[in-house]
């Protein structure tokens, strides 16, 4: 069963495997707004750099130190904070920790 962002707490997304990570608001005619694909791919690249972190056990100070990218950016990740990262921000995160990313794109048109 897919959980929402903030259905238990900002942090229980940090464990989901992505099959299982969507950006759900809880408000119907919001969750299928137009961002809302957007906002799903934010977060499972979020999910991917939380898998970095813990990966490589890197606290984010020590993640900071090997990427230049501010701790407080790390912090807001892990927390699911997303509202300020774009797609290609994350990406440059997870290209900074030494991971490569591969996006694939299927369009479906709605009836």
């Amino acid at each position: 069963m897919p959980v929402t962002l903030g259905q238990n707490g900002p942090n229980y997304a940090k464990s989901l495997p992505e099959s299982q990570l969507q950006v759900r608001t809880g408000h119907p005619p919001e969750d299928f707004s137009d961002i809302a694909d957007a906002e799903q791919f934010n977060a499972i690249l979020a999910a991917e750099i939380i898998k970095a972190l813990g990966r490589e056990r890197l606290t984010v100070r020590a993640a900071h130190a090997r990427t230049g990218i501010a701790a407080a950016d790390f912090s807001r990740i892990r927390n699911a904070d997303l509202g300020r990262f774009t797609v290609d921000r994350l990406i440059s995160v997870l290209n900074r920790l030494g991971s490569r990313v591969e996006v694939k794109v299927r369009v479906h048109r709605v009836a």
